[in-house]
């Protein structure tokens, strides 16, 4: 496998080992290692030839399309870092990332579902004091002298591009991550190419990839989800990604039809709306020989569904986070169906795991507390106003913020985030033990528990349910499912019925959304 130490050395690499082998499917344009790596390098020396310097830091506010690759290898070839912007997000998120990472230029849509991204920055220039220019990725906005396409067409000037990669270090920043932020301002996670690059190739190593494989990609890049587990794994393994713009299950499974994956991986929000939608039943899954599933719990009723519909799979579990540059925790090969159901699995790659109880001790297996991790891609500092707060504490542990026990074979089961746990009665209740109990049941296709005040318990469990279509589901059908298998202090005593559920821009269920509701 690929061991360069740098993003672009490892495009290098690539494109030298696997020239002409596809890398990268965008809508009807098949695009080469050696395409991508050619097209970068043109990038790069035209983020020169704007005075860009190693350390500098642009934004790419873009759909999952061959141009954020282009510049994202581009900044990296001469490292000048790439914060991840959302189409999503609106002015206030987007003039406080831009402010915090103190980007010098924006790569940006015009437009898109309805917004004028080129007026909005038009407003925010003004305020933001480090922000040189805007560029348009599909067209040029007006009064801005240069866009992407421009840099495409910048003349290789081979003596100062070798001079400026020649100064890229491992250690150097790649991209710039905000974390969700659910209480406060969100923490920009700083990413180095070591830090991408050892979480990569630990799953890249583990999943077995090579130059067989083709992944379905509907993860967003700006998310390590879609640029670390999607982009740069396959990288290193040497296959081929069928990037899709952004999620929508109808357009991922007409992908999947004309180019059937060897992998299928995503979010369960994004798994279970792929099954449901009624194009699933005519997809030929026979040569998917991986099926993962990350970035929040996953319930065994999903899994189920999966091996059921891809028979030739092996299902995984991929745990990640933000600050782990990727994915951290994976479900083993050799697991048994309860560890699969039940668990996230073990660390990949040189990572450890701990637990620890809130006075800050280490505690035995089989009891819960705060799950810390060391090693694969554990970032060492955050960027921006969060600077000061270290990433990683004395003993360089990554601080999860997520609840777990560990077993005496180093098996992770999830018990959720710590904030989500409530007390109820007195008694500890993790929203997520429930949420999977509830998603057993035929009718529901999506659920998310949260605990709210109460004057007489404290705290009682409110959960939000989707239904399937069609369905007939009552808030009584679910107590009386749940009264009949749980503990009574874990029954629901709320049950809110929604039509959907709100989502982060990465597909998970978005649940300070639902906590700032109120009510």
């Amino acid at each position: 496998m690929n061991t360069a130490s740098t993003i672009g050395a490892t495009l290098a690499e690539a494109a030298l080992r696997r020239a002409d082998a596809s890398a990268c499917i965008d809508g009807d344009h098949s695009y080469s290692y050696a395409d991508i790596e050619a097209s970068s390098q043109r990038v790069a020396c035209g983020l020169l030839a704007l005075g860009l310097v190693r350390g500098d830091r642009i934004g790419i506010a873009a759909l999952n399309q061959i141009e954020w690759l282009q510049i994202f290898y581009g900044a990296a070839q001469i490292g000048v870092t790439v914060v991840g912007m959302s189409l999503r997000y609106r002015d206030n998120e987007l003039e406080y990332m831009v402010a915090d990472s103190q980007v010098k230029f924006v790569f940006t849509l015009a437009s898109h579902a309805d917004f004028d991204f080129f007026a909005m920055w038009e407003r925010l220039a003004p305020r933001l004091p480090t922000l040189q220019g805007v560029m348009g990725i599909d067209r040029r906005s007006s009064g801005n002298a240069n866009c992407l396409s421009d840099l495409l067409a910048t003349p290789l000037a081979q003596q100062a591009l070798a001079r400026a990669t020649g100064l890229v270090l491992e250690t150097d920043l790649a991209m710039v991550i905000y974390t969700s932020g659910t209480t406060g301002r969100p923490k920009g996670a700083g990413l180095t190419h070591r830090s991408m690059l050892a979480s990569a190739r630990a799953q890249a190593a583990h999943m077995r990839l090579d130059e067989h494989d083709r992944l379905t990609l509907p993860m967003p890049l700006n998310h390590v989800g879609g640029i670390t587990c999607g982009i740069l794994s396959m990288l290193l393994g040497g296959g081929c990604i069928d990037l899709i713009a952004e999620f929508k299950a109808s357009l991922v499974l007409d992908r999947m039809a004309l180019h059937p994956p060897t992998l299928v991986g995503g979010v369960p929000t994004m798994m279970t709306l792929l099954l449901m939608d009624t194009q699933a039943r005519a997809i030929d899954w026979q040569r998917v020989r991986l099926v993962y599933v990350g970035g929040s719990n996953v319930d065994a009723t999903l899994l189920a569904q999966l091996q059921t519909r891809m028979p030739n799979a092996a299902l995984m579990n991929l745990y990640g986070l933000s600050e782990s540059s990727g994915a951290l925790v994976m479900t083993p090969w050799d697991c048994t169906e309860d560890d699969l159901m039940n668990s996230i699995g073990k660390p990949i790659g040189n990572g450890a795991v701990r637990v620890l109880a809130a006075d800050g001790s280490v505690l035995p297996s089989g009891e819960v507390g705060e799950l810390c991790y060391r090693g694969a891609g554990v970032i060492a500092t955050f960027v921006g106003a969060a600077a000061a707060n270290a990433a990683l504490d004395a003993g360089g542990w990554l601080h999860s913020g997520d609840l777990g026990v560990v077993d005496n074979r180093g098996v992770i089961t999830l018990k959720g985030r710590s904030r989500d746990m409530f007390i109820q009665g007195g008694f500890n209740v993790y929203p997520v033990e429930v949420e999977s109990f509830i998603a057993r049941h035929p009718k529901v296709m999506m659920v998310a528990g949260i605990g709210v005040p109460d004057p007489m318990m404290g705290e009682i469990g409110r959960y939000y349910i989707v239904a399937k279509p069609g369905s007939d589901l009552s808030a009584a059908e679910v107590t009386q499912f749940c009264r009949e298998q749980l503990a009574d202090y874990k029954v629901p005593r709320q049950i809110v019925l929604r039509d959907e559920l709100p989502l982060t821009p990465a597909g998970k269920i978005h649940k300070a959304a639902l906590r700032n509701e109120g009510g």
